[in-house]
């Protein structure tokens, strides 16, 4: 059984470990160790953000581990306050069902829920519903210093605008989730993105407060640009893993146009291609990056959405910007009639939020069509733009979009 350790490290993974020395020796055993992710159904798709967690769960699978999806049934009706500064809208309990039935189906992308060290699902909602408020907070809420979870990094942001009993709830339940997981299924680890490392250790703190001294957290880098952004945000708001939100297409082109410098770690952490590959791609600084990103952009793709859809985006994304392959499979829009302005077809199509907007894009050189710039904003479409059944608008270098009338 290879140790899942060097391999995170190797891939560049691992941000934070809580006892690093333990961690080793303990994945260095050869047995199975039961370890957890947790995930808020505050929506019924998970985005980007759950990318990489899913992943680390995947190689800790490979590795021998057996994965426990937690679902935040319960946490989700408080919501995770770490890094916001605003408080969560708070959802009813058949949303977060909805929500948590949706999830399910896209985590099986990733894990098995077969074999040896086959993966779980558990809600939350479970057990912290039926929690007794005095006996919690006898039982584990004294076991937390209210001046150390204010210096928690996950609480700053929300102390600005004021930090909610409600909210400084949330430790204490994420925490009280790792108690019940080690009591019940033996599970040694909890994982997350960075952004819960003061949550992780409150979790691990607790289970060593009450005599046991084998819990353990890890952390993992975020999906970030060269600047430091979160990665997965687009003009249409978070890049989403349900195709319904998120269209294959839409998807491949997302990691297709990434920066050169995040093609190598976008390679390393969303996909499963060997490391000396991944370097070896990589090596180029010239136009020639451009062909890891095509393989980063088909196989993260693939992983997502299946092989079909990956083929079906990339001969979508030739027909653009080689001259070849098919557009069956590119963002289109059906009109009833050509006699259209430009700008109306910007807002139908999207790519303008507004007649403003499009204006002004249109004034700065931004848009063309069937590969003529437009530069009148008073242009309208006709009859000979459609001359091939269908009529491109091209939004910039990398946004296209094709309209078809019926």
């Amino acid at each position: 059984m290879e140790n899942v350790l060097t391999v995170l490290e190797k891939r560049g993974y691992i941000e934070q470990m809580t006892h690093p020395e333990e961690m080793k020796e303990l994945f260095s055993s050869g047995k199975s160790i039961p370890f957890y992710i947790g995930i808020d159904p505050t929506a019924d798709s998970i985005h980007v953000g759950h990318f990489v967690s899913l992943m680390v769960a995947s190689h800790m699978q490979r590795c021998g581990h057996k994965p426990i999806i937690l679902v935040g049934g319960g946490t989700a009706s408080i919501g995770d306050p770490s890094g916001k500064t605003d408080m969560r809208k708070m959802l009813t309990r058949e949303t977060i069902e909805h929500n948590v039935q949706c999830i399910k189906k896209q985590v099986e992308k990733f894990v098995s829920f077969e074999g040896e060290n086959a993966a779980i699902i558990v809600n939350n909602a479970d057990w912290l519903l039926d929690l007794k408020y005095i006996d919690f907070m006898r039982d584990i809420g004294s076991l937390f210093s209210v001046n150390r979870m204010l210096a928690a990094e996950c609480y700053k942001q929300r102390m600005e605008k004021g930090l909610t009993f409600f909210e400084l709830g949330y430790m204490l339940m994420q925490s009280y989730d790792f108690l019940y997981l080690y009591n019940k299924y033996g599970c040694k680890l909890e994982i997350g993105g960075n952004d819960q490392w003061s949550n992780i250790i409150g979790g691990v703190e607790l289970i060593r407060k009450i005599g046991k001294d084998d819990s353990f957290g890890l952390t993992f880098k975020l999906l970030t640009t060269k600047e430091g952004k979160k990665m997965g945000k687009t003009e249409k708001g978070a890049l989403w893993l349900d195709p319904e939100k998120t269209s294959p297409y839409e998807f491949y082109q997302y990691w297709r146009n990434i920066e050169d410098e995040s093609v190598e770690n976008v390679l390393n952490l969303l996909t499963f291609i060997p490391t000396e590959k991944i370097h070896e791609l990589c090596s180029f600084k010239d136009e020639r990056i451009n062909e890891a990103k095509k393989v980063a952009a088909y196989e993260i793709t693939k992983l997502v959405h299946g092989e079909e859809e990956a083929k079906k985006a990339e001969e979508a994304a030739n027909a653009l910007f080689a001259g070849n392959g098919n557009t069956d499979n590119m963002p289109s829009t059906e009109i009833t009639s050509s006699e259209m302005s430009i700008v109306d077809a910007l807002v139908l199509t999207g790519l303008a939020p507004s007649k403003g907007q499009a204006r002004t894009l249109i004034s700065q050189g931004g848009i063309t069509l069937n590969d003529k710039k437009i530069t009148d904003i008073n242009s309208k479409l006709s009859q000979d733009d459609f001359s091939d059944g269908y009529a491109i608008i091209k939004k910039g270098k990398k946004v296209f979009h094709k309209l078809i009338v019926s």
